[in-house]
């Protein structure tokens, strides 16, 4: 976390397909809510995915991966598209391999339903109305890194496996992520494991209730996945900071999309480790709109409420910003993915102009 004034070095990668017009969309309205902050912002751009690849580069070239671990944070448009996957390179192994390098331990992903949305969710309206709510993910651990894993064998007699593993420590520090976050919020924690089955989950909750034990100012709550997962969809309301495993979190966080409706909206960030925080939108590349300039920036323009608030320590410019993207969608100012007629420009602008008038 940097100083609250003096110079901000942010890393660009805008990567492919939609990736550039939101990203500039999104430094357009950091820079609007900077101004008078004393904060200078110093940007530079670097290839990633198949932006890199085009240019005869490695998904991650050198060169971007240490202009970001020297960056204050790293700022992220979206990686891949089709047009790459018949090559020996794929894109989003550059991102794979960028949240290792930084050590990205924790993914934070709020999802909020703005209102005057509402019925963009496939659930009713008045179920989602004023949910808010912030996921903490663990991120390299779990199923997808235990060893051994893999297949062997042949038909009829084909077997396969995975191997969950967690250590105590990887444990507690996704929690202790979770709670300093919780502190900023309504000061409740919902840790979601499948302590009933799994030995991991069981470990998962018993140092859940330690770490708990340094937080005394937070209430945390036990909830098994299943549940949990029913729960979202009925009672989104009732949950404020939910920290779970890799596994369970890559699940639950794109069930959690069905409540604003839409991937537009989501913003993400992944960090926790030593190395500066990346920040994205979690929409993908679209390919089939770039160019065209109707992608939705909320996304993007969110992820710099998050850089502000994790990065800058600036909650007060975080909140200047989510009033603003609040107040834009009061007015009307969508693109058409929700409903609108508007350009990703007119979107900026119009974000960028309420910061202006606050300040």
């Amino acid at each position: 976390m940097t100083s609250r004034a003096g110079r901000f070095r942010l890393a660009v990668l805008p990567g492919d397909g939609v990736g550039p017009e939101v990203t500039e969309a999104a430094l357009r309205v950091l820079e609007a809510a900077l101004a008078g902050s004393g904060i200078e912002l110093e940007l530079t751009h670097h290839p990633i995915g198949g932006a890199a690849i085009d240019q005869g580069l490695e998904p991650l070239p050198a060169a971007t991966l240490k202009a970001a671990r020297e960056a204050d944070a790293v700022f992220l448009g979206a990686v891949g598209g089709p047009r790459w996957d018949a090559g020996p390179a794929r894109p989003e192994a550059g991102l794979l391999q960028l949240r290792r390098q930084l050590e990205a331990f924790a993914n934070v992903r709020p999802v909020r339903v703005l209102e005057g949305l509402e019925e963009l969710s496939p659930l009713r309206p008045e179920r989602v109305r004023g949910a808010d709510v912030l996921f903490v993910r663990e991120l390299t651990g779990g199923a997808y890194f235990g060893r051994p894993q893999g297949q062997a064998g042949a038909a009829p007699g084909r077997r396969a496996v995975d191997t969950t593993e967690y250590s105590e420590s990887e444990i507690a520090r996704v929690l202790e992520v979770a709670f300093r976050l919780a502190r900023e919020r309504s000061r409740r924690v919902t840790s979601v494991d499948k302590a009933n089955v799994l030995a991991t989950s069981r470990l998962w909750r018993e140092v859940a209730v330690e770490v708990a034990r340094r937080h005394p100012e937070c209430r945390l709550e036990h909830s098994l996945v299943d549940s949990f997962a029913l729960r979202l969809l009925l009672r989104p309301t009732d949950f404020d900071v939910v920290v779970t495993e890799n596994l369970f979190g890559d699940i639950l966080t794109d069930e959690a999309a069905a409540l604003p409706g839409t991937l537009g909206m989501l913003p993400s960030a992944s960090g926790g480790g030593d190395g500066p925080w990346l920040f994205e939108p979690v929409h993908g590349s679209a390919p089939d709109i770039a160019g065209r300039g109707i992608a939705n920036p909320l996304g993007a323009i969110l992820a710099v409420s998050m850089l502000l608030r994790l990065s800058l320590d600036r909650p007060d410019l975080a909140g200047a910003v989510e009033e603003a993207v609040a107040g834009a969608v009061r007015d009307r100012c969508l693109t058409p993915d929700l409903g609108g007629t508007a350009t990703t420009s007119d979107v900026a602008r119009r974000v960028a102009g309420l910061l202006a008038v606050r300040a």
